[in-house]
């Protein structure tokens, strides 16, 4: 059959570039993100939508109901940037401490796009969409707040199926790409603070020094993920933050303290991280005489394609753009989504979109970040597709 859209979304190519373009410019991190917002209402005022506003965060929520009766299929696109000064040399580059370095700006942009191509043949449109404009991606649970807040119930029922796209800087243009089960990792937090007694460095046998128990523990993190968790499940466990409270050379410190990262692919792996890492680490510190006090910080779950979905998702895709321009990945990433949220809630799938340049392959998230624009009508009418095709199924 073919896209349905492409036509029509290659004629919107040079307007999503230039409201990308001017969100570049206007990043903003967090979860309020008014400038950003602004744009975003702007570019939706005469649409015919019903549409509504974030209290907890600038979030907008807009509500397409097309001619013919049907269920609703919601959409999704994050809004913020990151805290990175931008050295890409563009000359829409942000001037601010932020920056679009993983693609916001584009998602904003291609999620704009749907919305058009799909207001334009509304009368055709057999159900109701859902349009999620997401602040607070970037470690700030913004997906859960909007839930929170009533996002799944916008339309007055639950949606029967979620759709999202992420570009990618390192992935060949137009290239896409997704799995079924898990496609990210959980992200969390273990919050150490290990207490010694202090002292004076020139008679540690007087004291308890923290600092050699802390390089136990941080050997006993990279020993437990290694033997402690089966080799077909694992986690990726960092210590990201490691200081001392002694501020001379000559003082023995009295606290360290230290963060590790976690990444997970499944629940069990993480119950299993969450109660026995503690467990370990605390008692290595006792048998060194130290106290330690731990913090566990949940953040976002795994990010779960929904199998039967995403099977749907790859048959649409493919005959968008050929097998040839489809990858199904073999692995999960061990970075983390926070559409994970959605995705406990609603059965859905979030798909890859390379947007590399033809300078090569860059890292995202990296002040030098930089994505080739001219994929937004790929990715316009690639939404639209999938959430038009749900529709028809029921």
């Amino acid at each position: 059959m073919g896209s349905r859209f492409a036509e029509a979304a290659d004629a919107l190519r040079d307007d999503l570039i230039a409201v990308r373009r001017e969100l570049h410019a206007a990043v903003e991190v967090g979860l309020e993100l008014p400038k950003t917002q602004r744009i975003i209402l702007r570019e939706l005022d005469g649409l015919g939508l019903e549409i509504t506003r974030g209290t907890a965060l600038s979030s907008v929520t807009a509500v397409l109901r097309g001619g013919r009766p049907g269920p609703v299929v919601l959409l999704r696109g994050d809004m913020d940037g990151l805290p990175l000064t931008e050295s890409t040399g563009l000359p829409f580059a942000a001037a601010s401490a932020a920056m679009h370095a993983c693609g916001h700006d584009l998602h904003i942009a291609g999620l704009l796009g749907a919305v058009r191509l799909l207001a334009a043949r509304r009368d055709e449109l057999p159900g109701t969409i859902a349009f999620m404009f997401q602040p607070g991606e970037e470690g700030y649970a913004g997906g859960r707040l909007m839930i929170d807040e009533g996002v799944l119930d916008a339309a007055g029922e639950k949606p029967v199926a979620a759709y999202a796209v992420h570009v990618d800087s390192a992935t060949p243009f137009g290239q896409l790409v997704t799995r079924e089960g898990a496609m990210m990792a959980s992200a969390s937090a273990l919050r150490l603070t290990l207490h010694g007694t202090g002292g004076h460095a020139a008679f540690p046998q007087l004291a308890i020094d923290p600092v050699p128990v802390a390089a136990q523990l941080i050997l006993a993190v990279q020993t437990f993920a290694a033997r402690r968790l089966p080799a077909t499940d694992q986690a990726v466990i960092s210590i990201t933050r490691l200081s001392s409270d002694s501020e001379a050379s000559n003082v023995l410190a009295s606290t360290v303290s230290m963060e590790a990262n976690i990444r997970t692919l499944s629940m069990a792996t993480l119950d299993t991280v969450r109660t026995e890492l503690p467990t370990l680490l605390t008692g290595i510190a006792a048998a060194n005489g130290c106290r330690l006090d731990a913090e566990f910080i949940a953040s976002y779950p795994v990010t779960y394609n929904d199998p039967a979905e995403t099977r749907e998702v790859l048959a649409v895709l493919e005959e968008l753009v050929g097998v040839e321009r489809v990858t199904r990945l073999p692995e999960p990433s061990m970075a983390s989504e926070d559409f994970s949220y959605v995705l406990q809630e609603v059965p859905g799938a979030l798909v890859f979109v390379g947007a590399m340049t033809a300078a090569g392959p860059v890292p995202m998230h990296a002040e030098h970040t930089v994505f080739d624009d001219a994929v937004l009508p790929l990715q316009a009418s690639v939404l639209a597709e999938l959430a038009w095709r749900r529709l028809i199924r029921g």
